[in-house]
């Protein structure tokens, strides 16, 4: 058995050069212009500077998270505890960024791995366990806001050094660290998945599981492994978001998750698995932040931006269903 290739995988089904083959590969660009050239006329404070700076590490976050559920959904599962592992490595990384305690490594190296070992239980239970991936996240979302609530105590941990603070509030050279963060994080994954055999296999077990398995692959180790990668870019995020507001929240995160699967669904990768990648990620995660950039810029009650939201998802996961 020929394992196809991921560009192979991302065009079957779609008559090359027909009206759905061309909306499928620029429809998302083509609405994310429209939308900004739209914004730049009604609300002048789009284009500024100021409004761009903060767009872009609010993107950030949501755009590393994003990426890690990439990998998730595409062997055909799902992450919904992404929002709590942001909350739970916050507070964890926070609680090693104290100043002059250990060097900023430290927090780091804890609370990416903190995130990896979330994402590693939640891919043994599914795939050993042989429980439902939207049941085991669920869990694990209830678990890791509780141990989050649990070390900080239901406070916020404060009193963080400026090498942490520095990573979510500082620039290199002119660009949010945040954003150099993510921009890293997104060519590594993108290579990962179209230069390695496993993400050749991530492809394979997404689009055909039991092909897969016949053809030698170990499934098993595929899908936790795609989990311990979305954990531990969780975990990265969490680090992220703690340094940004400079301190870890027990309660941040709340619905992260919903506003990740949504960037990465609009950007073209398919809920059933084994169709998509890294680039339409990206798309959609700029444009769910422009959503909700110019829904902040004209005033919009955060009671309706959740119902805009909503409907966003809801729309993005039945234009998946209807190209099947």
């Amino acid at each position: 058995m020929r394992l196809r290739k991921p560009e192979d995988a991302a065009g079957s089904g779609r008559r090359v050069g027909g009206p759905r083959s061309w909306l499928a590969r620029y429809g998302l660009m083509v609405a994310l212009v429209g939308l900004c050239a739209l914004l730049a006329w009604i609300t002048p404070a789009f284009l500024t500077l100021q409004n761009w700076i903060i767009l872009v590490r609010q993107i950030s976050i949501n755009g590393i998270l994003a990426v890690g559920v990439t990998f998730v959904l595409l062997t055909g599962g799902v992450d919904l505890s992404l929002g709590s592992m942001v909350a739970l490595t916050g507070v964890v990384a926070a609680c090693f960024a104290h100043p002059g305690e250990v060097p900023l490594a430290v927090p780091l190296v804890i609370g990416v791995a903190t995130g990896a070992l979330g994402g590693t239980v939640n891919g043994l239970v599914i795939t050993l366990g042989r429980v439902a991936p939207f049941i085991v996240t669920l869990g694990m979302m209830t678990v890791a806001r509780g141990l989050a609530l649990v070390i900080s105590g239901g406070k916020p941990v404060s009193n963080l050094s400026s090498s942490f603070t520095a990573i979510g509030r500082r620039d290199w050279l002119g660009v949010p660290i945040p954003i150099v963060i993510l921009i890293i994080v997104s060519a590594l994954s993108y290579l990962m998945l179209i230069h390695t055999r496993l993400g050749r296999y991530i492809y394979a077990v997404g689009g055909n599981e039991n092909a897969a398995r016949a053809a030698g692959i170990k499934v098993s180790a595929v899908k936790t492994t795609a989990y311990a990668i979305c954990g531990a870019l969780a975990g990265l995020a969490g680090i992220v978001l703690a340094s940004r507001i400079t301190t870890g929240q027990p309660n941040a995160g709340l619905a992260y998750e919903l506003d990740a699967i949504a960037a990465v669904v609009i950007g073209g990768t398919s809920l059933s698995g084994g169709t998509g990648g890294v680039g339409g990620t990206l798309l959609g995660a700029l444009l769910m932040g422009v959503i909700n950039n110019s829904l902040d810029l004209l005033n919009v009650s955060s009671y309706y931006q959740q119902i805009v939201k909503g409907i966003i998802i809801v729309s993005a996961v039945w234009l998946d269903r209807s190209e099947k």
